[in-house]
């Protein structure tokens, strides 16, 4: 074989006279997935979720959709909400959001009293400024202890700095409540995985804004408080910024000057718009727009890599549609299309870490906020976990360009996971899965009445036949703005102790096609197929 020529075998086997007719309401396809090296590293804990600063008061559009679901007055021994953080084994929570910048911590020599956010719509934010009393925090840290959470705390970057009519802040970060915090924090034994400074405060940023030099000198000082700290610590927690919207220029100032005192770069994607948008499902429903975000995934990439620092990227929050998101969609089962397009965008740009705006709180929670019964995207994030590994594949589809298609090296194996999204409301589309040939480590070979020898690298069976697992995901009753998702056609819902459903396949002979249902999601995972990127 000559080494400029590109073959294609076809794992699914295919017998001689063997064909897929394409009809009314039918379509066909083939995935490409090529194996020879990752495409993208992601964390162990790629997952990850956000617990923000909310009060009840908290309403957009005339809405209030945050209730008790703030850091200051979660139910933190609601079986429910724990073991739905458990079942990640760990989830990483990212604690921070717009009133973030406006939390004093009670440590000992805070010399004012400790006080909670009021609503206030004179004032930056709509709220004055709230207080963490040191018992929360410990109760917050036991919490996280028993259910394996892993956490990111962001830290009040704009204490000392006062704000012009425009937004400019002016003046360095004034870190003296922080540190007292930080050292609060150690000293009584709590584990933070990262500590991160502020939030949306970068290019224009969101009500108040900070020059990328001030930043990163800022930053520069939390580094410093971190190692002195922590000397002793091993790990030691991570330094992360700067936490807002992407701005290349601004980024791209604030790492050159930021450098090695930073380990994670984070940004916030809202790219559907604003929770009031009527055209949300629209948007979630074509390629093209959900195609957009990946300039931002690629462009981040390419500063990090041109830059001296050694930072990795992290979408640090990602709610999608803005001002608490809009109940019925983003609390629904057709939010899984974009939730899940922008986990498999962000591993093919290389981004370790995917932090989802919210864990519960606001109508783009995982969890529902008054009962923290698991939304459909709980589901969808979970079986991510569970099926997809660290490498990401390069994959491209050839056929409707309705279909959203992923892969990962499988999590618990050696071979392959593949994720297929269908945004089309009646084509059934059938999937060929190809991969290139360069990319076999070959197990099983099957000689056959041909010029050509067919390979194949899926399980036999007792029966002789060669299978997969499947896990088809639908919405109830096929209604899009269901809260309820079908897992292989069977309701998934915690029982009466408040257990996480298991998440069970089913078994496909390879020699079919994959078949993908209008509005569905399929995931794949091919056990045996092994490619040198995954071994």
């Amino acid at each position: 074989m000559g080494s400029r020529q590109i073959w294609l075998i076809i794992v699914s086997v295919w017998f001689v006279g063997c064909t897929v007719s394409s009809s009314a309401g039918e379509d066909k396809g083939t995935v490409v997935v090529y194996g020879r090296a990752a495409v993208g590293i992601v964390d162990e804990d790629f997952i990850c979720a956000t617990l923000d600063w909310w009060p009840p008061e908290k309403c957009d559009y005339g809405t209030c959709a945050w209730d008790h679901a703030s850091i200051l007055n979660l139910d933190l021994n609601n079986i429910i909400f724990q073991n739905a953080i458990k079942a990640f084994a760990p989830l990483k929570i990212r604690i921070g959001g717009t009133l973030q910048d406006l939390v004093i911590y009670e440590t000992p020599d805070l010399k004012q009293p400790c006080v909670p956010f009021t609503k206030n719509s004179s004032v930056i934010f709509g709220f004055t400024e709230g207080c963490l009393p040191m018992r929360r925090w410990d109760e917050l840290n036991a919490f996280f202890r028993r259910t394996g959470a892993k956490v990111i705390f962001g830290l009040n970057a704009l204490s000392g700095r006062s704000i012009k009519p425009n937004g400019e802040a002016i003046g360095a970060w004034d870190y003296t409540n922080a540190e007292s915090f930080i050292r609060f924090t150690a000293q009584n034994n709590h584990t933070i995985d990262g500590w991160e400074l502020g939030n949306e405060l970068c290019g224009s940023g969101v009500g108040a804004r900070v020059a990328a030099n001030q930043y990163a000198t800022d930053t520069i000082a939390l580094r410093n408080i971190v190692n002195q700290v922590y000397k002793n610590v091993s790990p030691m927690p991570l330094v992360i910024g700067p936490g807002g919207f992407f701005d290349a220029a601004w980024f791209t100032e604030y790492l050159n000057k930021a450098a090695n005192s930073i380990d994670a770069t984070t940004r916030h994607i809202y790219d559907l718009g604003p929770g009031v948008d009527k055209h949300l499902i629209e948007k979630i429903l074509n390629p093209s727009y959900l195609d957009q975000e990946a300039t931002t995934f690629k462009s981040l990439r390419d500063i990090i890599k041109n830059s001296p620092t050694k930072a990795v990227a992290w979408v640090g929050e990602s709610g999608g549609a803005y001002n608490s998101g809009r109940n019925l969609v983003s609390n629904a089962f057709v939010y899984s299309f974009w939730y899940l397009d922008q986990l498999g965008m962000a591993s093919i740009y290389d981004t370790k870490t995917y932090c989802r705006q919210s864990l519960i709180g606001g109508n783009y929670g995982l969890l529902n906020t008054t009962n923290f019964t698991p939304n459909p995207d709980y589901y969808s994030a979970l079986i991510w976990r569970q099926l997809m590994g660290r490498k990401a594949l390069f994959t491209s589809f050839s056929g409707t360009k309705k279909i959203r298609s992923y892969t990962h090296c499988a999590r618990q194996s050696k071979g392959i996971t593949v994720l297929l999204m269908n945004l089309d409301s009646t084509t059934t589309v059938k999937v060929n899965v190809e991969l290139n040939s360069s990319t076999f480590s070959l197990r099983h070979t099957k000689h056959r009445k041909s010029r050509k020898t067919v390979i194949s690298q899926l399980p036999w069976v007792s029966n002789g036949e060669i299978q997969r697992e499947e896990y088809h995901l639908t919405a109830k009753d096929g209604n899009l703005h269901s809260q309820s998702m079908l897992l292989n056609e069977y309701i998934l819902h915690v029982n009466s102790a408040g257990d996480i459903p298991p998440l069970e396949p089913i078994f496909v002979n390879s020699t079919e096609p994959i078949t993908v249902a209008p509005y569905s999601i399929v995931f794949v995972h091919m056990r045996s197929v092994v490619v040198p990127a995954c071994t």
